[in-house]
Protein backbone atom coordinates (compact mmCIF):
# COMPACT_ATOMS: atom_id res chain seq x y z
CA UNK A 1 0.00 0.00 0.00
CA UNK A 2 1.36 3.60 -0.91
CA UNK A 3 1.51 6.54 2.17
CA UNK A 4 -0.18 9.35 1.35
CA UNK A 5 0.34 12.99 2.98
CA UNK A 6 -2.19 15.51 4.13
CA UNK A 7 -0.86 18.72 5.38
CA UNK A 8 -2.21 20.02 8.55
CA UNK A 9 0.20 21.61 10.27
CA UNK A 10 2.81 18.43 10.47
CA UNK A 11 2.35 15.59 7.70
CA UNK A 12 0.37 12.50 8.51
CA UNK A 13 0.89 9.49 6.36
CA UNK A 14 -1.70 6.89 6.39
CA UNK A 15 -2.16 3.87 4.08
CA UNK A 16 -4.86 3.85 1.20
CA UNK A 17 -6.35 0.48 0.29
CA UNK A 18 -7.47 0.90 -3.50
CA UNK A 19 -9.70 -2.00 -5.11
CA UNK A 20 -10.05 -3.25 -8.69
CA UNK A 21 -13.23 -5.43 -9.33
CA UNK A 22 -14.50 -6.57 -12.61
CA UNK A 23 -17.80 -6.87 -13.17
CA UNK A 24 -19.47 -9.07 -15.56
CA UNK A 25 -18.02 -10.49 -18.62
CA UNK A 26 -16.38 -7.52 -20.04
CA UNK A 27 -15.08 -6.33 -16.52
CA UNK A 28 -13.47 -9.65 -15.79
CA UNK A 29 -11.47 -9.24 -19.45
CA UNK A 30 -10.23 -5.70 -17.82
CA UNK A 31 -8.55 -7.71 -14.92
CA UNK A 32 -6.96 -10.30 -16.65
CA UNK A 33 -5.50 -7.68 -18.97
CA UNK A 34 -3.84 -5.97 -16.16
CA UNK A 35 -2.24 -9.64 -14.99
CA UNK A 36 -1.38 -11.43 -17.94
CA UNK A 37 0.12 -7.72 -19.52
CA UNK A 38 2.39 -7.70 -15.97
CA UNK A 39 0.98 -4.18 -15.85
CA UNK A 40 0.10 -5.36 -12.00
CA UNK A 41 3.78 -5.63 -11.44
CA UNK A 42 4.33 -2.10 -12.53
CA UNK A 43 4.95 0.75 -9.25
CA UNK A 44 1.76 1.61 -7.52
CA UNK A 45 0.10 -0.99 -9.36
CA UNK A 46 1.31 -4.01 -7.14
CA UNK A 47 -0.64 -2.41 -4.11
CA UNK A 48 -3.64 -2.83 -5.63
CA UNK A 49 -6.49 -5.70 -5.00
CA UNK A 50 -7.67 -7.04 -8.46
CA UNK A 51 -10.71 -8.81 -7.72
CA UNK A 52 -13.49 -10.17 -10.36
CA UNK A 53 -17.41 -10.81 -9.65
CA UNK A 54 -19.48 -12.96 -12.31
CA UNK A 55 -22.65 -14.43 -12.77
CA UNK A 56 -21.27 -16.94 -15.53
CA UNK A 57 -18.79 -19.65 -13.22
CA UNK A 58 -16.99 -20.39 -16.10
CA UNK A 59 -15.80 -17.62 -16.69
CA UNK A 60 -14.65 -17.09 -13.27
CA UNK A 61 -12.60 -20.15 -13.53
CA UNK A 62 -10.76 -18.83 -16.40
CA UNK A 63 -10.34 -15.42 -14.66
CA UNK A 64 -6.66 -14.46 -12.95
CA UNK A 65 -8.03 -12.40 -10.51
CA UNK A 66 -6.48 -12.42 -7.30
CA UNK A 67 -10.37 -13.13 -5.31
CA UNK A 68 -13.43 -13.94 -7.46
CA UNK A 69 -16.80 -14.21 -6.49
CA UNK A 70 -19.77 -16.02 -8.11
CA UNK A 71 -22.60 -13.83 -7.79
CA UNK A 72 -26.32 -15.22 -7.18
CA UNK A 73 -25.44 -18.73 -7.27
CA UNK A 74 -29.41 -19.57 -6.73
CA UNK A 75 -30.31 -17.14 -9.46
CA UNK A 76 -28.35 -18.23 -12.11
CA UNK A 77 -26.75 -21.33 -11.24
CA UNK A 78 -23.56 -20.24 -12.55
CA UNK A 79 -25.03 -20.13 -16.08
CA UNK A 80 -25.12 -16.07 -16.61
CA UNK A 81 -27.68 -13.12 -16.73
CA UNK A 82 -28.07 -13.94 -20.44
CA UNK A 83 -28.09 -10.22 -21.44
CA UNK A 84 -30.98 -9.53 -19.02
CA UNK A 85 -29.84 -6.68 -16.54
CA UNK A 86 -32.81 -7.46 -14.15
CA UNK A 87 -31.11 -10.93 -13.33
CA UNK A 88 -28.16 -9.42 -13.06
CA UNK A 89 -28.83 -7.29 -10.45
CA UNK A 90 -31.09 -9.60 -8.99
CA UNK A 91 -27.42 -12.02 -8.36
CA UNK A 92 -25.92 -9.19 -7.05
CA UNK A 93 -28.60 -8.49 -4.63
CA UNK A 94 -28.83 -11.91 -3.29
CA UNK A 95 -24.58 -11.82 -2.94
CA UNK A 96 -24.37 -8.10 -1.67
CA UNK A 97 -22.93 -9.35 1.52
CA UNK A 98 -20.18 -11.05 0.07
CA UNK A 99 -19.57 -8.13 -2.56
CA UNK A 100 -19.32 -6.06 1.34
CA UNK A 101 -16.70 -8.30 2.54
CA UNK A 102 -14.80 -8.59 -0.67
CA UNK A 103 -14.71 -4.98 -0.89
CA UNK A 104 -13.86 -4.54 3.39
CA UNK A 105 -11.01 -2.01 4.25
CA UNK A 106 -11.26 0.04 0.90
CA UNK A 107 -10.32 4.00 0.73
CA UNK A 108 -11.05 3.73 -3.25
CA UNK A 109 -13.07 1.18 -5.69
CA UNK A 110 -12.92 1.31 -9.38
CA UNK A 111 -15.09 -1.06 -11.07
CA UNK A 112 -14.76 -1.78 -14.48
CA UNK A 113 -17.92 -3.38 -16.85
CA UNK A 114 -19.05 -3.73 -20.15
CA UNK A 115 -22.55 -2.60 -20.77
CA UNK A 116 -25.12 -3.66 -22.75
CA UNK A 117 -24.93 -7.28 -21.31
CA UNK A 118 -26.84 -8.70 -18.43
CA UNK A 119 -24.33 -9.00 -15.43
CA UNK A 120 -22.06 -6.08 -15.52
CA UNK A 121 -25.05 -3.72 -16.82
CA UNK A 122 -27.30 -5.26 -13.58
CA UNK A 123 -25.02 -5.83 -10.93
CA UNK A 124 -22.22 -2.79 -11.68
CA UNK A 125 -24.55 -0.65 -9.27
CA UNK A 126 -25.08 -2.99 -6.90
CA UNK A 127 -21.43 -3.32 -6.67
CA UNK A 128 -21.10 0.28 -6.59
CA UNK A 129 -23.91 0.50 -3.56
CA UNK A 130 -21.54 -2.20 -1.43
CA UNK A 131 -18.88 0.17 -2.31
CA UNK A 132 -20.74 3.50 -0.88
CA UNK A 133 -22.28 1.08 2.20
CA UNK A 134 -18.49 0.70 3.21
CA UNK A 135 -17.70 3.91 2.95
CA UNK A 136 -15.26 3.86 -0.25
CA UNK A 137 -14.75 6.65 -2.90
CA UNK A 138 -16.40 4.70 -5.92
CA UNK A 139 -15.34 5.30 -9.55
CA UNK A 140 -16.64 3.75 -12.42
CA UNK A 141 -15.21 2.86 -15.67
CA UNK A 142 -17.76 0.96 -18.02
CA UNK A 143 -17.58 0.57 -21.65
CA UNK A 144 -20.66 1.51 -24.22
CA UNK A 145 -21.48 -1.59 -26.98
CA UNK A 146 -20.06 -1.21 -30.79
CA UNK A 147 -23.21 0.14 -32.98
CA UNK A 148 -22.99 -3.61 -34.54
CA UNK A 149 -24.16 -4.97 -31.91
CA UNK A 150 -27.39 -3.36 -32.01
CA UNK A 151 -29.82 -0.66 -30.49
CA UNK A 152 -31.05 -3.02 -27.75
CA UNK A 153 -27.43 -3.31 -26.48
CA UNK A 154 -27.19 0.17 -26.42
CA UNK A 155 -30.14 0.93 -24.87
CA UNK A 156 -29.45 -1.60 -21.98
CA UNK A 157 -26.15 0.32 -21.54
CA UNK A 158 -27.70 3.46 -21.38
CA UNK A 159 -30.46 2.73 -18.67
CA UNK A 160 -27.25 0.48 -16.59
CA UNK A 161 -25.42 4.15 -16.80
CA UNK A 162 -29.05 5.95 -15.19
CA UNK A 163 -28.92 3.30 -12.43
CA UNK A 164 -25.11 3.27 -12.00
CA UNK A 165 -25.15 6.93 -11.73
CA UNK A 166 -27.29 6.71 -8.97
CA UNK A 167 -24.34 5.18 -6.55
CA UNK A 168 -20.85 6.03 -7.74
CA UNK A 169 -18.68 9.22 -7.04
CA UNK A 170 -17.66 9.56 -10.59
CA UNK A 171 -18.01 7.44 -13.69
CA UNK A 172 -16.06 7.01 -16.87
CA UNK A 173 -17.50 6.10 -19.34
CA UNK A 174 -15.66 4.77 -23.04
CA UNK A 175 -17.54 4.08 -26.22
CA UNK A 176 -16.60 0.88 -27.80
CA UNK A 177 -17.46 3.08 -30.91
CA UNK A 178 -15.43 5.61 -30.61
CA UNK A 179 -12.51 3.50 -30.16
CA UNK A 180 -13.40 1.34 -33.32
CA UNK A 181 -13.33 5.03 -35.15
CA UNK A 182 -9.75 5.87 -33.70
CA UNK A 183 -8.28 2.21 -34.61
CA UNK A 184 -9.66 2.36 -38.20
CA UNK A 185 -12.17 0.47 -39.92
CA UNK A 186 -9.90 -2.27 -41.33
CA UNK A 187 -8.97 -3.35 -37.56
CA UNK A 188 -10.17 -7.14 -37.58
CA UNK A 189 -13.06 -7.80 -35.43
CA UNK A 190 -11.35 -10.00 -32.67
CA UNK A 191 -9.13 -7.11 -32.56
CA UNK A 192 -11.41 -4.69 -31.80
CA UNK A 193 -12.83 -6.16 -28.69
CA UNK A 194 -8.76 -6.28 -27.79
CA UNK A 195 -8.89 -2.61 -28.14
CA UNK A 196 -11.73 -2.29 -25.70
CA UNK A 197 -9.55 -4.87 -23.01
CA UNK A 198 -6.81 -2.55 -23.04
CA UNK A 199 -8.30 0.54 -22.71
CA UNK A 200 -10.22 -0.42 -20.25
CA UNK A 201 -7.61 -1.94 -18.58
CA UNK A 202 -5.71 0.41 -18.88
CA UNK A 203 -7.98 3.45 -18.00
CA UNK A 204 -8.14 1.75 -14.74
CA UNK A 205 -4.93 1.46 -13.75
CA UNK A 206 -3.56 4.82 -14.73
CA UNK A 207 -6.04 6.46 -12.27
CA UNK A 208 -4.74 3.86 -9.85
CA UNK A 209 -1.24 4.97 -10.35
CA UNK A 210 -1.84 8.41 -10.69
CA UNK A 211 -3.18 7.99 -7.02
CA UNK A 212 -0.82 5.73 -5.62
CA UNK A 213 2.80 6.52 -7.39
CA UNK A 214 2.30 10.53 -6.63
CA UNK A 215 2.05 9.60 -2.91
CA UNK A 216 6.01 9.55 -3.49
CA UNK A 217 6.48 12.21 -5.68
CA UNK A 218 7.96 15.81 -5.73
CA UNK A 219 4.39 17.56 -5.37
CA UNK A 220 2.26 15.00 -3.81
CA UNK A 221 -1.51 14.39 -4.82
CA UNK A 222 -3.06 12.94 -1.35
CA UNK A 223 -5.73 11.24 -0.63
CA UNK A 224 -8.02 14.35 0.09
CA UNK A 225 -7.12 16.03 -3.68
CA UNK A 226 -8.69 12.46 -5.02
CA UNK A 227 -11.60 12.72 -2.76
CA UNK A 228 -12.40 16.40 -4.02
CA UNK A 229 -11.44 15.97 -7.67
CA UNK A 230 -13.85 12.91 -7.85
CA UNK A 231 -16.64 13.45 -5.76
CA UNK A 232 -17.96 16.15 -8.46
CA UNK A 233 -20.74 13.48 -9.58
CA UNK A 234 -21.44 13.11 -13.20
CA UNK A 235 -19.09 12.01 -15.94
CA UNK A 236 -15.75 11.93 -15.82
CA UNK A 237 -12.90 11.70 -18.78
CA UNK A 238 -9.43 10.02 -18.66
CA UNK A 239 -6.70 11.64 -21.26
CA UNK A 240 -3.00 10.51 -21.11
CA UNK A 241 -0.11 12.15 -23.37
CA UNK A 242 3.77 12.17 -23.51
CA UNK A 243 6.33 14.12 -25.55
CA UNK A 244 9.92 14.23 -25.93
CA UNK A 245 12.57 17.45 -26.99
CA UNK A 246 11.89 20.99 -26.25
CA UNK A 247 8.93 21.91 -24.23
CA UNK A 248 7.99 18.29 -24.07
CA UNK A 249 6.18 18.91 -20.92
CA UNK A 250 4.18 21.54 -22.55
CA UNK A 251 3.84 18.94 -25.53
CA UNK A 252 2.42 16.45 -23.43
CA UNK A 253 -0.63 18.38 -21.89
CA UNK A 254 -1.56 19.63 -24.86
CA UNK A 255 -1.38 15.85 -26.18
CA UNK A 256 -3.38 14.75 -22.69
CA UNK A 257 -6.35 16.90 -23.53
CA UNK A 258 -6.44 16.24 -26.91
CA UNK A 259 -6.55 12.33 -26.22
CA UNK A 260 -8.64 9.86 -28.38
CA UNK A 261 -10.74 9.35 -25.38
CA UNK A 262 -11.21 13.41 -24.81
CA UNK A 263 -11.97 14.59 -27.86
CA UNK A 264 -15.78 14.60 -28.23
CA UNK A 265 -15.75 16.76 -24.93
CA UNK A 266 -14.93 20.51 -24.38
CA UNK A 267 -12.42 19.71 -21.02
CA UNK A 268 -13.25 22.97 -20.08
CA UNK A 269 -16.65 21.98 -18.99
CA UNK A 270 -15.27 19.74 -15.63
CA UNK A 271 -15.56 20.54 -12.21
CA UNK A 272 -12.36 18.95 -10.98
CA UNK A 273 -9.18 17.90 -12.99
CA UNK A 274 -6.33 16.10 -11.16
CA UNK A 275 -3.08 15.93 -13.72
CA UNK A 276 -0.14 14.00 -12.36
CA UNK A 277 3.17 14.61 -14.27
CA UNK A 278 6.69 11.41 -14.96
CA UNK A 279 9.70 12.94 -15.43
CA UNK A 280 13.07 12.63 -14.78
CA UNK A 281 15.14 14.00 -12.19
CA UNK A 282 17.04 16.10 -14.68
CA UNK A 283 14.10 17.07 -16.78
CA UNK A 284 13.61 21.45 -16.58
CA UNK A 285 11.50 22.67 -13.34
CA UNK A 286 10.20 25.76 -15.76
CA UNK A 287 8.95 23.30 -18.31
CA UNK A 288 7.07 21.31 -15.81
CA UNK A 289 5.48 24.36 -14.49
CA UNK A 290 4.76 26.08 -17.81
CA UNK A 291 3.10 22.86 -18.62
CA UNK A 292 0.55 23.17 -15.13
CA UNK A 293 -0.30 26.70 -16.26
CA UNK A 294 -1.26 25.56 -19.45
CA UNK A 295 -3.41 23.23 -18.18
CA UNK A 296 -5.04 25.48 -15.64
CA UNK A 297 -5.32 28.54 -18.51
CA UNK A 298 -7.31 26.05 -20.33
CA UNK A 299 -9.51 24.31 -17.70
CA UNK A 300 -9.88 27.34 -15.46
CA UNK A 301 -10.99 30.74 -16.44
CA UNK A 302 -12.84 31.75 -13.99
CA UNK A 303 -11.43 30.39 -10.76
CA UNK A 304 -14.23 27.82 -9.98
CA UNK A 305 -12.46 24.85 -10.99
CA UNK A 306 -10.67 22.54 -8.22
CA UNK A 307 -7.34 21.61 -10.02
CA UNK A 308 -4.75 19.43 -8.51
CA UNK A 309 -1.47 18.28 -9.60
CA UNK A 310 1.16 15.89 -9.11
CA UNK A 311 4.23 15.14 -9.98
CA UNK A 312 7.32 11.78 -9.89
CA UNK A 313 10.43 11.62 -11.05
CA UNK A 314 12.32 8.62 -12.72
CA UNK A 315 15.56 8.30 -12.85
CA UNK A 316 15.07 5.52 -15.56
CA UNK A 317 13.27 8.16 -18.02
CA UNK A 318 15.16 9.88 -20.78
CA UNK A 319 15.92 13.27 -19.26
CA UNK A 320 13.13 14.69 -22.46
CA UNK A 321 11.02 12.22 -22.04
CA UNK A 322 7.47 13.38 -20.10
CA UNK A 323 4.22 11.66 -19.51
CA UNK A 324 1.04 13.13 -18.00
CA UNK A 325 -2.44 11.46 -16.84
CA UNK A 326 -5.42 13.96 -16.54
CA UNK A 327 -8.22 12.93 -14.98
CA UNK A 328 -11.33 15.19 -15.32
CA UNK A 329 -14.88 15.24 -13.44
CA UNK A 330 -17.92 16.54 -12.95
CA UNK A 331 -19.04 17.41 -16.56
CA UNK A 332 -22.78 18.45 -17.13
CA UNK A 333 -25.50 16.63 -18.52
CA UNK A 334 -25.35 18.73 -21.68
CA UNK A 335 -21.74 17.14 -21.75
CA UNK A 336 -22.74 13.62 -21.05
CA UNK A 337 -24.75 13.47 -24.45
CA UNK A 338 -21.69 13.50 -26.07
CA UNK A 339 -20.48 10.29 -24.98
CA UNK A 340 -22.14 7.82 -27.85
CA UNK A 341 -20.69 9.45 -31.13
CA UNK A 342 -20.74 7.83 -34.58
CA UNK A 343 -18.05 6.87 -36.64
CA UNK A 344 -19.00 9.94 -38.58
CA UNK A 345 -18.14 12.20 -36.08
CA UNK A 346 -14.49 10.86 -35.38
CA UNK A 347 -11.54 10.42 -38.04
CA UNK A 348 -9.75 7.53 -37.68
CA UNK A 349 -6.00 8.04 -36.56
CA UNK A 350 -3.92 7.58 -39.97
CA UNK A 351 -1.63 4.89 -38.25
CA UNK A 352 -0.79 1.87 -39.90
CA UNK A 353 -1.93 -1.39 -37.42
CA UNK A 354 0.04 -4.30 -38.25
CA UNK A 355 -1.14 -7.38 -36.08
CA UNK A 356 -1.75 -6.60 -32.73
CA UNK A 357 1.44 -5.29 -31.77
CA UNK A 358 0.25 -1.29 -31.23
CA UNK A 359 -3.83 -1.90 -31.12
CA UNK A 360 -3.54 0.21 -28.19
CA UNK A 361 -0.74 2.69 -29.26
CA UNK A 362 -3.41 5.54 -29.89
CA UNK A 363 -4.63 5.70 -26.17
CA UNK A 364 -1.59 6.89 -25.10
CA UNK A 365 -2.06 10.01 -27.68
CA UNK A 366 1.30 11.78 -28.74
CA UNK A 367 1.83 14.86 -30.71
CA UNK A 368 2.80 15.04 -34.74
CA UNK A 369 5.93 14.28 -35.48
CA UNK A 370 8.28 17.20 -35.64
CA UNK A 371 11.94 18.09 -35.81
CA UNK A 372 12.52 18.12 -31.95
CA UNK A 373 10.03 15.95 -30.85
CA UNK A 374 11.32 11.91 -31.23
CA UNK A 375 8.94 9.25 -30.90
CA UNK A 376 9.04 6.53 -28.19
CA UNK A 377 8.89 3.47 -28.72
CA UNK A 378 7.51 2.03 -25.36
CA UNK A 379 3.95 2.21 -26.64
CA UNK A 380 1.34 -0.04 -24.57
CA UNK A 381 0.23 -3.61 -26.34
CA UNK A 382 -2.49 -4.85 -26.91
CA UNK A 383 -3.54 -8.15 -24.92
CA UNK A 384 -2.91 -11.82 -26.70
CA UNK A 385 -5.84 -13.43 -25.19
CA UNK A 386 -9.18 -14.54 -26.30
CA UNK A 387 -11.68 -12.75 -25.06
CA UNK A 388 -14.18 -13.78 -23.37
CA UNK A 389 -18.12 -13.42 -24.59
CA UNK A 390 -19.24 -10.29 -22.92
CA UNK A 391 -22.03 -11.10 -20.09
Amino acid sequence: MSAFSIEEGNTIAFDVKIKVIGVGGGGGNAINHIIREGINKLSGMDRVDLLAANTDAQALIKSQAYTTLQLGEKRTKGLGAGMRPEVGRESAEESYEQIKAMLDDAKIVFIASGFGGGTGTGAAPIVARAAKDIGALTIAVVTTPFHSEGKRRMRLAQEGIVELKKECDSIVIIPNEKLLAIAGKNVGFKDSFKIVDAVLANAVSGMSSVILESGDGDINVDFADVCTAMSHRGLSLLGVGQATGEDSAQEAIKCAIQSPLLDNIDIKGAKGVLANFRFHPAHPQGDIHEAMGLLRDTVDDDGEVDIFFGTITDENMQVDLVEVTVIATGFADKEEEKIDPTPQQIKPMPTQKTGTDDLFADFYHKPAPRPNIRPNSDDLDAPSFKRFMLD
